[in-house]
């Protein structure tokens, strides 16, 4: 598949749950590409005092600031579908990712299949070795660097 002129979004989503009905989404970070144009992002992630689970607090307690709260999975996913239009997503292709979004009607992508790297635990660092990429909280920003080294 050729991206180089092809608008589309990458994401990154962390929950509570391996599924949608018993979980939050605690952050989803996305990123509006034309090629390897970087269009727009989405950082949001649910008001601390709605998480559940104490341990997902100080997973996403850095940069507090560059983030947009709301209340509830169902807002951060409506304000997703509002903002990805009708794009194709590329998605780290879990269970956990597949059902949170599993009622949005995007075409949905494999980022590791086009990244031509096994989707194992490994992934990431994988990833991050293969593209000689710098360790970030950013998955999504590391995932973009790869594409950008995939495109070129």
């Amino acid at each position: 598949m050729d991206l180089s002129h092809m608008k589309y979004i990458i994401l990154e989503l962390i929950p509570t749950s391996q599924k949608k009905e018993t979980g939050q989404i605690v952050q989803l970070s996305a990123l509006k590409l034309d090629g390897i144009k970087l269009m727009d992002r989405f950082d949001y992630r649910i008001s601390i005092e709605k998480i559940e689970q104490p341990d997902f607090i100080d997973m996403c307690s850095y940069d507090k600031e560059l983030f947009t709260y709301l209340e509830t999975t169902e807002d951060i996913l409506e304000k997703f579908q509002e903002w990805i239009a009708d794009l194709p997503l590329f998605i780290i292709d879990n269970a956990y990712t597949q059902s949170y979004l599993q009622d949005i009607p995007n075409s949905k992508y494999s980022i590791f299949e086009y990244l031509e790297i096994e989707n194992n635990d490994d992934s990431i660092q994988n990833m991050i070795s293969k593209y000689h990429l710098e360790p970030s909280n950013y998955i999504v920003d590391l995932i973009y660097e790869a594409f950008i080294q995939k495109i070129d």
